[in-house]
């Protein structure tokens, strides 16, 4: 978490670091289209929140026999990403549904960054927004709450975003880029929750 500095008469903006992931890891994905989405409005918007992109597609398959050090070392791409994980205020999962839950990749990636004695995911404030069809991959995120209890996670409530990609007229572009103007409004009231939730937890440690 890092301070700006403000005139003299106005209060420091607390800028909290969002580290922000991808269940899905194909090109032009509309997921990864939500988190650039996500960053051009905290850049236009809420200069509170400071979007890290956290790519999870190079992350080898979660197994114990890569881990040295009594399971405290991790191959080189793991110890980074474990380290920008604990680095983060609080986190924006991007969570596409497959077949009920979340992606492997995603699975992956919680499971690697809650291995060892330093559980990177614990006591930090949570948002997940999804797209799909007609359930918008809602089933998947309700799974991913799951699997947070766990992981000591604590997610928004409130609101949700739940994006049927298929109506018409598309809500995305070729490239996976947000065009549709209502969910970007949607999507910034549910990253101003994320930020009034993780100042909250901040406050109360």
């Amino acid at each position: 978490m890092e301070t700006l500095a403000a005139p003299a008469s106005a209060k420091p903006t607390t800028v909290l670091r969002v580290a922000a992931f991808s269940g899905s890891v194909r090109q032009d994905s509309w997921h990864a289209g939500l988190i650039r989405a996500a960053e051009e409005l905290c850049g236009e918007f809420i200069p509170g929140l400071q979007i890290d992109h956290v790519d999870i597609s190079d992350l080898p398959m979660a197994n114990p026999d890569l881990e040295t050090d009594n399971g405290d070392g991790f191959p080189t791409e793991v110890e980074s990403f474990r380290a920008r994980v604990l680095a983060a205020d609080c986190f924006l999962f991007a969570s596409p549904e497959y077949n009920y839950s979340v992606t492997g990749s995603l699975k992956n990636a919680l499971d690697w960054a809650s291995r060892g004695s330093v559980k990177c995911w614990a006591d930090k404030a949570a948002a997940i927004v999804c797209t799909g069809g007609d359930f918008g991959g809602g089933r998947g995120s309700l799974h991913l709450r799951q699997i947070g209890i766990y992981l000591d996670i604590h997610f928004i409530n409130k609101p949700e975003l739940h994006v049927r990609a298929f109506d018409d007229p598309p809500k995305f572009d070729a490239e996976g880029n947000l065009t549709d103007a209502k969910t970007r409004e949607r999507l910034k009231k549910v990253l101003l929750s994320l930020q009034a939730f993780a100042l909250r937890l901040q406050r109360n440690e």
